[in-house]
């Protein structure tokens, strides 16, 4: 495995990331609706600037919360649960990349000792 890559194991951290990503989409379905409306809702806001802080914590910088950050800010998109899809993106993309890295060294030809002429 090379050390530019980045792998995240079904761990303490992903395990982390998912159960949050799951309070703070539920919480932006049912409860906040309730109180305040879409974009103006500044608890609303609060939440989504601490919960992309969380996940940049727990899991790394990736393109996949940028999208979920800037759709929750359009009322009526924030129904969709883009939190709980892109911790769950950024697992499957961070397990395809480790498996594909594990399958690698295998194809690659090994070179032998220096050839002698």
């Amino acid at each position: 495995m090379t050390e530019d890559t980045i792998t995240i194991s079904p761990g303490p951290s992903f395990r982390t990331a998912m159960m949050l990503a799951i309070v703070a989409d539920a919480l932006q379905i049912v409860v906040f609706p309730l109180f305040v409306q879409g974009a103006l809702s500044p608890a609303d806001d609060i939440l989504d600037l601490g919960i992309g802080a969380a996940m940049i914590n727990l899991l790394g910088w990736h393109w996949e919360f940028l999208p979920s950050f800037l759709a929750k800010l359009v009322p009526g998109v924030d129904l969709v649960p883009f939190w709980t899809l892109a911790v769950a993106n950024v697992y499957r993309k961070t397990k395809r990349i480790a498996v594909t890295t594990e399958e690698s060294p295998a194809e690659q030809p090994k070179l032998e000792g220096p050839q002698r002429s």
